[in-house]
């Protein structure tokens, strides 16, 4: 059995050359190299095949080629073409025709907004071999899962995108107040006093927590507020705050999802917003699906955007 390790591809070119012309010097000019330089891969050739391949013809014109050479000959021609062919041709992706897999890990936030907005996009713009996945970013893991495959495209904040990571802004947002329809409270302007007054529902993705950046920033103001529940995901708390009177800060484009059910309103008093970002492998940078993907997210981000 031929060892190709370490074997040159271009040795292979060089014999189909030979083979096509039966002359060194012919083959030296259709491959643009000198003679010696043929010559000397003819001999790197036959060390490699265990064969003359090629051997003067007794007119003294030309060689003439071996019966293992002529064995060559036809799978060389289309092993050369098929790698012509792995070397030149484009990959593609067809969303309406193509079978693929996309991983998404997001936060139950990002997947309520910009996730739900590409998912009712995507049957008017998928066949079905296009299945997606989405799974809970994890911030300690999502590196490894990027790099190994396991994950295809993360959906985070800025804070979460892997430094060694491509990536693309999604989206700015912003928090507001959430309560449920015909409150208590009316829907009058919210005060700073009013605000801290209120019971309200902390979001606390590490679980378990009564205390959050909304009170630190309250902190600083001299202030703070009365947190009743402590939730680990956002998705529960439009229903909690449906059947309740407590409040909660949370997206703005999360909450302008449960526009019939829940009313929003400005906070009192200053707080930063964040950004949400699609981030993947660079390996992945010029993979179609893949781009056809990150457009699609940023299509689905602008129609979430638009519904807050």
């Amino acid at each position: 059995m031929v060892d190709f390790k370490g074997v040159d591809l271009n040795l292979l070119v060089t014999l189909d050359a030979l083979l096509a012309d039966r002359n060194v010097t012919h083959a030296a000019e259709r491959l643009g190299l000198s003679q010696p330089a043929v010559s000397a891969q003819l001999a790197r050739l036959r060390r490699l095949f265990g064969d003359p391949l090629l051997i003067p013809a007794d007119t003294g014109r030309g060689m003439i080629a071996t019966a293992r050479a002529l064995t060559l000959l036809t799978p060389l021609r289309a092993a050369l073409s098929d790698l012509a062919t792995v070397v030149h041709q484009s990959p593609t992706f067809d969303p309406m025709s193509d079978a693929r897999r996309f991983v998404i890990a997001a936060s139950d936030n990002a997947t309520s907004t910009i996730g739900m907005a590409l998912l009712e996009a995507l049957p008017s713009v998928t066949g079905k071999g296009v299945q997606i996945a989405f799974v809970h970013a994890r911030a300690t893991d999502i590196a490894a899962q990027l790099e190994s495959g396991e994950v295809d495209l993360l959906i985070g904040s800025e804070r979460m995108v892997p430094p060694t990571m491509r990536a693309r802004k999604l989206v700015d947002e912003t928090f507001v107040m959430a309560q449920r329809k015909a409150h208590p409270r009316g829907t009058r302007k919210l005060t700073l006093s009013a605000y801290c007054a209120l019971r309200h529902v902390l979001v606390s993705t590490s679980g378990g927590s009564f205390t959050g950046f909304v009170d630190e920033h309250l902190q600083s103001l001299g202030r703070s507020r009365d947190v009743a529940v402590s939730v680990q995901a956002f998705t529960v708390v439009p229903d909690l705050l449906c059947h309740s009177d407590y409040v909660c800060t949370m997206p703005a484009q999360l909450v302008s999802r449960y526009a019939d059910r829940l009313d929003a309103f400005a906070l009192p008093f200053p707080l930063p917003g964040f950004s949400l970002s699609a981030a993947w492998h660079p390996r992945n940078h010029n993979d179609p699906g893949m781009v056809w993907l990150r457009e699609k997210l940023s299509e689905a981000a602008t129609a979430s955007s638009a519904r807050a």
